[in-house]
């Protein structure tokens, strides 16, 4: 992944806060159904993080979108690609495929108008705008694209969608 002008934009400590109940609420499946907690090795511990985050499906593809930048997740799925999404009891194992910079404006105008309420304070463009007007700000934002990886975990078998 081209990490030329990606920057990592730290969320407060009440947004840390928010992701944190947010995270248990996912926990326990009580989340929108775009919603999950994304499992991944630390790139230095191996320890299991998890973060919440959208999944948005385009044309029958999912994606993961690092809207901060390349957070400590995005981070360590770059070096980890093996993750699971998890909601409830349900667990789904995928592996991650970096999207390159060339190929992220469509995915990112998508996300954005699927979840402006959320993230639109992260991208300097509107919701709405065309993925033609995404093309100078890719390298900010790390876009991950889901492969099932066939290691099928959890008690049902539910993607995300």
């Amino acid at each position: 992944m081209d990490t030329e002008g990606a920057e990592f934009r730290a969320p407060t400590a009440l947004e840390r806060l928010f992701n944190k109940a947010f995270g248990v609420l996912i926990g326990w499946g009580l989340s929108p159904r775009h919603t999950y907690l994304l499992e991944v090795k630390g790139r230095r511990t191996g320890r299991v993080y998890t973060t919440p985050v959208s999944v948005v499906e385009i044309r029958g593809t999912l994606f993961v979108v690092a809207p901060r930048g390349r957070t400590q997740w995005a981070r360590n799925v770059e070096l980890a690609p093996d993750v699971r999404l998890a909601r409830g009891s349900s667990r789904r194992a995928y592996r991650v495929r970096a999207v390159p910079d060339a190929e992220k404006a469509p995915v990112l105008s998508v996300y954005l108008e699927r979840f402006s309420s959320v993230v639109q304070r992260h991208f300097p463009l509107p919701a709405g705008s065309p993925p033609a007007a995404f093309a100078p700000i890719t390298a900010r934002y790390p876009v991950f694209e889901l492969l099932p990886s066939g290691d099928g975990e959890g008690s049902r078998k539910e993607g995300a969608r």
